[in-house]
């Protein structure tokens, strides 16, 4: 079996691989996000097809900010001019450059989901050539992919050095890291921010996806793969620590940049309202003299102080964003008031689509792998069709988040297309390791691989520790969805330059349903047909006998 079945030309291409997967977006966009706020098989075929169709979207949206990112100046740093060129678009200005070219020049985004839209051609030929790269990444199976992980695995690691660097040399990039590095102690008491804690390492390894055990099954039989399981834990830990100094380091700068901004626009406000001396008014005397003005000139001082904003660091720094919230409009606002902003926009895209091309590895591994080895598919089709097809499928499917509602859809497949069945998937395959094929054969099996027995550690986890985690998680979330009552959803409104927030429309809710029911009705419809047939056969047996 193992001549015949395709093997990683070295365990470290292995390694790579799982860490190119596991190390995606969620550590650059969510972890961060969270520190912030708080200082088996066929199931598994049908959440990682549920994930390719959306997920590569994103990287269809890092190929479109990259080749804006050779514009100078970039796009989304100046309001684009009215119809009438008297002044800048009405929507942008109610905004910001950043927000404007997010919702309007990139998504187009339509005011309501039920407004779905024509679908935008260039977002839509960006998510053909995305799918395109990665059908070329996978197209000879782990030939391909054990070259291409070599860059998808490092070079993101690269250019984040290369913004620490960077970041660390910004004004008030300090303000960021002590702010990342402060704890907030009353969070400690906040069971939703262990929950959040548990369930970011979840996801961000990719257990339940079926990733990591496609691309184990291309090992030696006698792989170390308890070595490799702990290395993968805390690469991908320590990067999410690593990505997170470098997002505070330029959170900091921009949180800095716009108090400062903030700060200046007062102090010209007043110093043109009172006529006061060019350069009498600083940031070190404001507050001195507000108070002076507001006594000596109480009515004129009235006048004014409704457009006297209240600048505030802590509040700039408190702004929590996370997902495409991050990724695609904070890290701009930055990135535009760096020198040199075009070189910083393009390494930070580049690197942003290394990450998206790594993880969609592992998906479409995950979704092939069970393809490719049925004998009924792939006796009637070779691998590199059955590879076309499937990439082929999503990418039509995924049109649908090309048309101007498509962010809300976009939305609702992250948000529950992988979430509440994945806890039952791994929970599922958690029971049956444990406790259906027994822990004692698993140990069995793995000291035959590894050559040494388990610990009470792993055994521990397994057995214990684990199912109950999951069985926790799994309660916090359909009682958070219970509490929450009717689900609902951020709607761009273009008068307002702003979100706000509607319900979804029945149908939308009816969809979300089916997302969840789709994959979770694999287990015990896979268990039943196993029976039926397993039933018919011993009848055939007992007939023939």
């Amino acid at each position: 079996m193992d001549g015949a079945r395709p093997l990683w030309a070295t365990p470290l291409q292995f390694v790579f691989a799982c860490i190119s997967y596991a190390v995606g977006l969620g550590n650059v966009w969510r972890f961060p996000y969270l520190c912030q706020m708080y200082g088996g098989g066929v199931a598994s075929v049908v959440v990682s097809f549920f994930l390719s169709m959306y997920y590569n979207v994103i990287n269809a949206w890092a190929f479109w900010y990259l080749f804006h990112s050779f514009q100078d100046p970039l796009p989304w740093s100046v309001c684009p001019l009215n119809g009438n060129r008297t002044g800048y678009d009405e929507e942008c200005e109610k905004a910001s450059s950043t927000q404007y070219f997010w919702y309007r020049k990139t998504l187009n985004i339509s005011p309501s989901i039920q407004e779905s839209g024509a679908v935008q051609w260039e977002p839509a030929l960006c998510l053909i050539l995305a799918w395109l790269l990665v059908y070329l990444c996978i197209l000879r199976g782990t030939e391909s992919t054990g070259k291409v992980v070599y860059f998808t695995a490092l070079l993101p690691y690269c250019v984040l050095i290369i913004y620490l660097v960077r970041g660390l040399t910004l004004h008030g990039a300090t303000n960021g890291l002590a702010y990342m590095f402060t704890p907030k102690m009353e969070q400690l008491a906040n069971p939703k921010a262990w929950i959040n804690a548990a369930t970011q390492i979840f996801f961000s390894l990719g257990l339940g996806f079926g990733s990591l055990i496609a691309f184990a099954s291309y090992n030696e039989a006698s792989n170390n793969c308890q070595k490799h399981a702990v290395i993968v834990s805390i690469i991908n830990s320590s990067t999410s620590i690593f990505a997170s100094v470098v997002t505070f380091s330029i959170y900091g700068f921009k949180a800095t940049f716009n108090y400062e901004s903030c700060l200046n626009k007062v102090i010209l406000l007043l110093t043109n309202s009172f006529d006061l001396e060019d350069g009498f008014l600083t940031v070190s005397n404001l507050e001195e003299v507000k108070s002076y003005l507001a006594s000596a000139y109480p009515s004129k001082y009235s006048e004014v102080f409704p457009q006297i904003k209240n600048c505030s660091l802590e509040s700039e720094l408190e702004t929590a964003v996370q997902g495409t919230g991050l990724a695609f409009i904070v890290y701009t606002e930055a990135i535009k008031n760096m020198e040199v902003s075009q070189l910083w926009s393009v390494l930070y895209f580049f690197m942003l689509l290394m990450l998206g091309i790594g993880s969609m590895l592992g998906n479409t591994a995950a979704i092939l792998t069970p393809l490719t080895d049925s004998k009924v598919i792939s006796s009637y089709l070779p691998k590199e069709a059955i590879s076309g097809l499937v990439c082929l499928v999503s990418c039509a499917i995924g049109l649908v988040f090309t048309v101007e509602a498509g962010n809300y859809w976009f939305d609702i497949f992250n948000d529950y297309a992988a979430t509440l069945p994945l806890l039952l998937i791994v929970l599922v395959e958690a029971a049956a390791v444990c406790y259906l094929y027994g822990l004692r054969r698993f140990e069995s099996d793995l000291k035959a691989m590894t050559g040494h027995a388990l610990n009470w550690y792993w055994k521990a986890m397994w057995g214990g520790v684990s199912p109950l985690l999951i069985i926790s998680l799994f309660v916090f979330y359909l009682s958070d969805y219970i509490i929450t009552g009717t689900l609902q959803y951020q709607a761009w409104d273009a008068s307002q330059g702003q979100l706000v927030t509607k319900d979804y429309p029945p149908y939308a809710l009816a969809i979300i349903g089916l997302l969840v029911a789709s994959s979770t009705m694999c287990i015990p419809l896979g268990a039943l047909g196993t029976f039926i047939v397993r039933h018919l056969k011993q009848g055939d047996t007992a007939s023939v006998a």
